[in-house]
């Protein structure tokens, strides 16, 4: 069997839950092979963020060269970038590349610790953000990078797709919406699961979809499976007790997606 090669460009989770750590679990449940180019070290766990250290821009932008100059990725899941230097490195690093970008626009971990530097979000709503095939943001991130436009009105006007997550929401009903440019709304609903072990959940949502794309699924059919995949995975997570904020989700617990 062929590997299908699949590229994180993300932050590090040394407790395992998020980051590059969870995408690369993500890739192997999706039987992809993934690679991995670090934007930034950080120090955390369930609990929070510590510290945060930046990967040299230089560094990233070789890193990138180098995986695509010898594997190159059939999708590319852009994750933690953290300042406007490397939403501006990440973009110039991708320019030729073809293949679906899926930008998970990080801005606040499960914990609440902020990730994105207020001056990046404007380079990432105006620069990255048009040069992605599909956003993945949850309700308080789409509110900063929309503002007062409509999602729909959103994707209408960048001809990007927008996987609204809403995983912040309240109701028993979590109710995750695909909008597509040219008026299509896709629903994909599913009940919510009351449970402390959620901390990943975006990176591995934005993950899935990235190594269904990269298999060649259409869209639709990809972001239904993520979301699908995401809410097994937090059912099969809840039993465990392992850190004392956020737990993480037991990544392999399904078997191959």
């Amino acid at each position: 069997m062929q590997p299908v090669p699949v590229l994180s460009i993300a932050g590090s989770d040394p407790s395992g839950g998020a980051g590059i750590q969870a995408d690369l679990k993500t890739f192997a449940d999706h039987g992809c092979y993934g690679m991995a180019v670090l934007t930034a070290l950080t120090a955390q766990n369930t609990t929070g963020v510590s510290a945060i250290h930046p990967a040299p821009l230089d560094f990233v932008a070789e890193q990138v060269r180098m995986v695509r100059a010898d594997i190159p990725p059939r999708a590319v899941k852009i994750g933690m970038l953290g300042t406007a230097g490397l939403v501006r490195t990440v973009l110039a690093a991708l320019e030729g590349f073809e293949g679906p970008v899926v930008l998970d626009p990080v801005m606040v971990a499960t914990s609440g610790a902020r990730l994105l530097q207020p001056d990046a979000e404007q380079a990432l709503r105006d620069a990255l953000a048009p040069r992605a095939a599909v956003l993945t943001p949850n309700l308080p991130e789409a509110a900063v990078l929309l503002g007062d436009e409509a999602p729909q009105a959103w994707a209408d006007r960048t001809g990007v797709a927008l996987l609204l997550k809403d995983g912040h929401g309240h109701a028993e009903v979590v109710r995750d919406r695909l909008y597509l440019p040219g008026g299509a709304v896709v629903a994909v609903d599913h009940p919510r699961l009351h449970s402390r072990n959620t901390h990943g959940t975006g990176c591995t949502l934005s993950s899935a979809l990235a190594a269904r794309l990269a298999r060649g699924e259409p869209l639709v059919d990809a972001a239904r499976g993520a979301v699908r995949y995401v809410a097994d995975l937090v059912a099969a997570s809840q039993g465990h007790d392992l850190g004392a904020g956020k737990g993480p989700l037991l990544h392999g617990a399904l078997g191959r997606r």
